[in-house]
């Protein structure tokens, strides 16, 4: 479902808008797909950021469980 809505831009960006959206001549669909594409990015760096805190969180566990791994390693 699709809702009327209303925003202030400045008039560099709606003509830079309006040139990239030429082709489908919808303005609208043009703000919508770059919309989900910074909103699908932004959850991405999040979920990134959480992840990677998790990880470091346990780092000292992981490379001591590493460290001992490579101890079996023979050399060949």
């Amino acid at each position: 479902m699709k809702k009327k809505t209303s925003v202030t831009l400045s008039v560099e960006l709606l003509h830079t808008i309006d040139r990239l959206s030429r082709d489908s001549g919808n303005r609208s669909q043009f703000i919508e797909v770059a919309l989900l594409f910074y909103i699908d990015q932004t959850i991405r760096k999040e979920r990134n950021a959480r992840d990677i805190e998790l990880i470091n969180l346990q780092a000292d566990r992981l490379n001591e469980e590493a460290l001992d791994v490579l101890a079996y390693q023979v050399d060949g």
